[in-house]
């Protein structure tokens, strides 16, 4: 019962801290893309939010936090298959959460919550034997997005290791259905963008957790303790490094996979660090505790990002920028009565969601400082001015 407390209370605070986060940021212009764009599933389950919560931040949002919740929930299911101990898989879920990757994939609209979700929940229907609910899923992931290719791929793979002949065909034929409507983007020559792609994976788990996973995947490889998380993880692994050598691959559609490979990490760590005696735990115990705390100043980091506007001097370079000013601008447009602008193509569209419109009636020109006049916006964070904008009205 003390376990299940703290396992809400888990949830509880993880769920605070993404509403919290939610209200503290606008929508991107790519976010904006995503909601006003062409279609895609990620847009339709995006919209019927919206239609159902009303037209703000929370219900733009609330898609990828219900879906991380569920991820969160799947994860400690999964756990107890490579896990006996309930304080170490809430350690685990523990991990998950402080993740930087997953902290990014729980409240931005991006398809890299959806996907961690869709291979939590088909690892849990796999391991619990669940076919009559994980083949249809896997029909589903063909239809919805491009990134579930390697999942097949994966998995095709990981039959025939199994010597399991009707999942290899099943997988095949969904892996090029998928390759048919999808396709994989493998253009382009030999540029070198492995070491970016290492640096891309080494900011979502942070560089210590990077490490580790692919260590355990690889000792796993070699004393041949082999599962279906271990084909799914490492296989989409070794094709984003592949591909890292022709082009500039995009590694959220990489990165669920490894993060999929948290429960064999954690029952690695616990293993080697049990069979040790106490006076050789040290290193273990060391490693564990600065990951820690490198997650939790990451966290810290993000949850009071906006105090980082103090010290910056150019505001632009502020990592969560292109997340800031919109809704502010808006709410000080409205303020003055002002319900529709000409401006910049990505202001525009990101303006457009908290209802200022475009029109030709006022001109919005985003200003440096030196330009600022009496008619100037100023957006402000922590007493720090970030934008600057003028407004003309033109029939003046």
């Amino acid at each position: 019962m003390k376990y299940k407390l703290i396992f809400l209370l888990l949830l509880g605070l993880d769920a605070i801290n993404l509403i919290y986060q939610t209200s503290e940021i606008s929508i991107s212009y790519r976010e904006s893309l995503i909601l006003y764009g062409d279609f895609s599933p990620l847009q339709a389950v995006i919209k019927i939010s919206i239609y159902i919560f009303g037209q703000n931040d929370l219900a733009l949002r609330f898609p990828m936090i219900l879906a991380h919740i569920l991820s969160v929930i799947l994860l400690f299911q999964i756990s107890k298959h490579y896990i006996e101990n309930v304080r170490n898989r809430l350690w685990l879920i523990l991990i998950f959460i402080l993740l930087p990757g997953v902290l990014s994939s729980a409240i931005l609209i991006d398809e890299a919550g959806l996907i961690i979700f869709g291979l939590f929940l088909f690892i849990w229907l796999y391991i619990n034997n669940y076919k009559i609910f994980y083949y249809p899923l896997l029909i589903s992931f063909a239809f919805l997005d491009n990134s579930y290719v390697y999942l097949f791929l994966a998995l095709s793979i990981f039959s025939i290791y199994d010597k399991n002949k009707t999942f290899f065909i099943f997988n095949m034929i969904i892996f090029f259905i998928s390759l048919f409507l999808f396709g994989i983007d493998s253009h382009g020559s030999p540029v070198g963008h492995f070491l970016d792609a290492l640096g891309l994976y080494a900011a979502i788990f942070s560089p210590i957790v990077f490490i580790y996973i692919v260590f355990v995947l690889y000792r796993k490889f070699l004393t041949k303790e082999l599962d279906i998380i271990w084909f799914i993880s490492s296989t989409v692994l070794i094709i984003s490094l592949i591909l890292s050598f022709r082009q500039s691959v995009k590694i959220e559609h990489f990165a669920p996979y490894l993060i999929v490979a948290l429960p064999i990490v954690a029952k690695n760590f616990i293993s080697s660090y049990r069979v040790r005696l106490k006076q050789f735990r040290n290193g273990y115990k060391m490693m564990f505790v600065v990951s820690l705390i490198l997650l939790f100043i990451n966290t810290v980091t993000v949850l009071f990002n906006k105090e980082l506007y103090k010290i910056i001097e150019f505001p632009e370079k502020h990592f969560v920028y292109k997340f800031h000013v919109a809704k502010e601008l808006a709410n000080e447009l409205k303020n003055r009565s002002i319900n529709c602008v000409n401006t910049d193509k990505q202001m525009q569209t990101r303006l457009y969601f908290y209802g200022v419109t475009q029109c030709n009636k006022y001109i919005l020109t985003k200003q440096h400082i030196d330009k600022k006049n009496k008619n100037s916006v100023t957006i402000s964070y922590k007493n720090r001015p970030v934008y600057f904008a003028d407004v003309t009205n033109i029939y003046k």
